[in-house]
């Protein structure tokens, strides 16, 4: 088989989809391939929080923090264009809840006025609150609570429902979507790129490479050795009643999320480490990480500390060297983009509006060359 298209993506988790949405619906012909099954990954397995307050700099184990002041235009602006695509979306599973980053030090409090300045810089609405506040506005908050801002745009979308959502409206709009469909070799032939599949060689000018823990192999494919890393987070779930949490909780000094979902799971995320990545099965579940985020939950909201645990289950992602996202063209590989990394799930439909832009010789509407795939590439792989 021999298919032409105008933009070829490979990867169909969140960043994926709903860069195939976006370019479709600028009248591009798009292929999405697949390894395996589409959210079956990085996407469908992580906590789905929509991250538009800063948050902690650091999970669990993390060396490098995260340069948090720096993404805030960032999750500003992808804020509003969840809110667009939940209005032409069906099923998205998009949850504004807004939510409390909670603080339990002096320090920690200082944390909090300093990231209050930057969001409010950046034009992102958060309140400051004292701990006594915040527990009247939240009375699961425990008496350990020194501080806490509220945003009232922070939430989540289900992430067994965002990805696929977008992917199923990218196919109803007229792209092309070939799961179990790995690429096993990416060329340059003159101005376009061909990618070997099991099902056939695809050309097309334009190559997406939204591939999650395997960007980095899609890459290697063209020749370039980006530094990215695979790792893998751990995820819980709790039995709560019905309406018993109905925003999103995190700390501002450590890994920790709690949310209540649609089938009334508490469900904590924050990025607490599992075992070792794994290629092709999920990766081990840490016991350390289970009683770290457990003991947080006791501390902070005790009223939940008996809930029952339903579930531990494991997810990959991607690393940079400077825990920062990648977004942008290869310089050296013409026609080969890259994007993911940190936030992908808050940023996928930010990623897909500027890829697109990128794609089609259009200005992005912000400037994001400081996460350029470039920094973190060497030419050629030997």
């Amino acid at each position: 088989m021999r298919t032409e298209v105008d933009a070829l993506v490979v990867g169909a988790g969140i960043v994926g989809a709903a860069t195939a949405l976006a370019l479709t619906r600028a009248g591009s012909r798009v292929a999405v391939l697949d390894r395996g099954i589409p959210n079956s990954a990085g996407s469908g397995t992580t906590a789905g929080n929509l991250h538009i307050q800063t948050i902690h700099a650091r999970r669990p184990g993390q060396g490098i923090a995260v340069d948090v002041e720096r993404l805030l235009p960032l999750q500003k602006a992808t804020s509003g264009l969840w809110d667009a695509l939940a209005g032409s979306v069906p099923d998205l599973g998009l949850v504004r809840c807004g939510g409390f980053m909670v603080a339990e030090t002096a320090d920690q409090v200082d944390r909090l006025r300093m990231k209050h300045e930057w969001e409010r810089a950046a034009g992102i609405p958060t309140e400051l609150l004292t701990g006594d506040e915040a527990r009247r506005a939240l009375p699961l908050l425990g008496p350990a609570i020194e501080g806490a801002t509220w945003c009232p745009w922070d939430g989540f979308a289900e992430p067994d429902m965002a990805g696929p959502a977008l992917l199923r409206q990218a196919e109803a709009e007229g792209a092309g979507v070939y799961s179990n469909t790995p690429v096993t070799a990416l060329r340059r032939t003159g101005d376009s790129w061909e990618a070997d599949t099991p099902a056939g060689i695809w050309h097309s000018p334009v190559v997406i490479d939204a591939a999650g823990p395997w960007m980095a192999d899609i890459a290697a494919l063209a020749g370039v050795r980006l530094q990215l890393t695979p790792t893998a987070l751990q995820m819980h779930s709790l039995a709560a009643a019905p309406n018993t949490l109905d925003v999103l909780v995190q700390h501002v000094g450590e890994g920790m999320s709690i949310k209540q979902d649609r089938r009334d799971r508490l469900v904590l995320g924050g990025g607490w480490p599992a075992g070792p990545f794994h290629t092709s099965e999920p990766a081990p579940v840490l016991e350390n990480s289970t009683s770290g985020n457990l003991a947080q939950v006791a501390r902070l909201l005790p009223k939940l500390s008996g809930a029952h645990l339903l579930e531990a289950w494991t997810g990959p992602v991607v690393t940079t060297p400077d825990e920062m996202p990648v977004i942008g063209e290869l310089d050296g590989a013409p026609g080969l983009f890259v994007a993911g990394g940190t936030y992908s799930f808050t940023f996928a439909p930010l990623w897909a509006e500027l890829l697109t832009a990128l794609v089609l010789g259009k200005e992005p509407e912000l400037d994001v060359s400081a996460f350029s795939p470039s920094r973190l590439a060497q030419f050629p792989t030997q």
